[in-house]
């Protein structure tokens, strides 16, 4: 649905043209005698643009787990008399964009299970890569075949059902026997009814930080959610690590050896501005990007504006990098979201406006640098370069602080499918063309990735280069539905 890295709705200005979705947004918090699911509450509520289908909060007092979960924002989901409801000292939170499996209920995390030693809950941001096999796995495991799932879809559920499965004495031995089987990109956050657990891949895709309260821990997917709750930023969990939290304090073990992949998309566009990673603030890095884009892309022009509100940072940067000023020239309506009447075709063709709408006194007689933080389909540049000819600019400049999108990612973020991506068929100047600009300047991978000051080998770029670090299996090509396609087929 929504897609902003700010907390707003998206700027697409057709809901067709869905820009990249992240997965998903995980909290967790070990913190006796405070208000958990508040904690949860406010924590989801800082990672709303990670995930805005569905949102979930389970908490343990001890003896029993209690799950609240529904589709919808993290606002429309919880009310306060739900919040108190959820009582104990630890919790984890969820909120969903699908990548594996739909936009269901059924769907919505944490998933919860129960298991020989207990109540596990379980909340994932990534997504698998040998989800099939592991599916046969469970299966094989599940010598009741429980139907206990209830049809859900997700890998999450496969993971949550294989720590379950195991024939250890805990959870913490189980998940341990579990993550080295598990292959793709995941940051966990689960639970039992005594203790926090928190787990992240070896290569470390998505992100994943660790806070101290005054009175306990908190792990969540970026520093953002951290701040809006209080705890202070302590480290990274490394990729490969595996946590517990309880009674006893804070216990780490690595369960791989590190090989670090983070996501370079992050540093573009789906972290919040004012999350950290790596210890390097994300406003900088786009603020960086925006300078090196001015230097590879110069133009002589009147007036650098952003697409509010990704562009905006990388807008600032290339302004002060080029010397030419920065100006609002595009205001957004930040109370627009994905919109479930559909227009007339006489509204739709006015009906761009509802999301953005020319400031025609800055743009009238100038020449216009637009900034935006990606092109995936193209209508939504298509549109504001039409609408800033209308509003009277005399030429329109795009520059966009990103390299040309040209494949899908299979590690969480749902971008459109290779067809549907313009800058797999078109080059440059095609683009260019298409979309209607008097020029078009992307930020070359090597400005990126300087910009982001991580070392290259340490970064994944597959959706600009095609070179995957982690294998693809060829079922992935089903697309997010694979696993309700082979339930068709006798799986589970």
């Amino acid at each position: 649905m929504a897609r902003r890295p700010d907390g707003l709705l998206n700027h697409n200005l057709f809901d067709a043209d869905r820009g990249p979705q992240d997965a998903c947004g995980v909290f967790g918090v070990w913190a006796p005698g405070e208000e958990v699911a508040k904690l949860s509450f406010y924590g989801l509520y800082a990672l709303q643009h990670r995930g805005q289908e569905s949102a979930g909060i389970a908490t343990s007092d001890g003896e029993r787990i209690t799950v609240y979960k529904d589709m919808g924002l993290v606002s429309q989901v919880f009310t306060e008399s739900d919040l108190v409801t959820l009582k104990g000292d630890l919790a984890i939170g969820h909120c969903r964009y699908s990548t594996t499996g739909s936009s269901t209920w059924v769907n919505a995390q944490p998933t919860l299970r129960p298991t020989k030693y207990g109540t596990l809950a379980l909340a994932h941001n990534g997504n698998l890569t040998n989800t099939g096999d592991l599916a046969e796995l469970a299966h094989k495991l599940d010598k009741d075949h429980n139907k206990d799932e209830r049809g859900a879809t997700t890998d999450t559920e496969i993971m949550t059902a294989l720590i379950g499965l195991q024939d250890e004495k805990n959870v913490e031995a189980s998940a341990l026997a579990v993550l080295p089987k598990l292959e793709g990109a995941f940051s966990l956050v689960f639970m039992d009814e005594h203790t926090l657990y928190a787990a992240r891949d070896r290569h470390g895709v998505r992100p994943l930080v660790i806070g101290k309260l005054e009175n306990g821990w908190v792990v969540a997917s970026e520093t953002a959610a951290l701040d809006i709750v209080g705890a202070a930023f302590v480290r990274e969990v490394e990729p490969g690590e595996f946590l517990a939290i309880d009674s006893d304090g804070l216990r780490s073990q690595m369960w791989s050896t590190p090989e670090p992949k983070g996501c370079i998309f992050e540093y573009v566009y789906l972290a919040r501005p004012d999350t950290t990673i790596a210890g390097r603030g994300i406003h900088a890095t786009r603020v960086a990007i925006g300078k090196r884009l001015a230097a590879e892309h110069p133009v002589e022009a009147d007036l650098v504006i952003p697409v509010p509100e990704s562009g905006t940072p990388s807008a600032i940067g290339y302004a002060a990098g080029s010397g030419i000023p920065y100006g609002m020239g595009l205001v957004k309506n930040s109370y627009v979201g994905r919109t479930f009447i559909q227009p007339s075709q006489t509204i739709r063709q006015l009906g761009i406006r509802l999301k953005l709408n020319p400031l025609k006194e800055i743009i009238e007689g100038k020449r216009i640098i637009v900034v935006d933080d990606s092109i995936v389909r193209g209508n939504t540049q298509r549109a504001i370069v039409r609408m800033l000819r209308e509003a009277g600019a005399r030429e329109i400049h795009v520059r966009i602080s990103s390299p040309p999108v040209k494949w899908p990612c299979f590690y969480g973020i749902d971008f459109a499918t290779r067809a549907e991506l313009i800058a797999s068929g078109l080059d440059v100047e095609e683009i260019r063309r298409s979309i209607g600009a008097d020029s078009l300047g992307y930020v070359s991978l090597e400005g990126l990735i300087e910009a982001t000051e991580i070392a290259e080998k340490n970064l994944c770029s597959a959706c600009f280069t095609g070179k995957y670090p982690i294998a693809i299996p060829a079922d992935l090509s089903e697309g997010k539905a694979r696993l309700e396609i082979t339930e068709v087929h006798g799986h589970n």
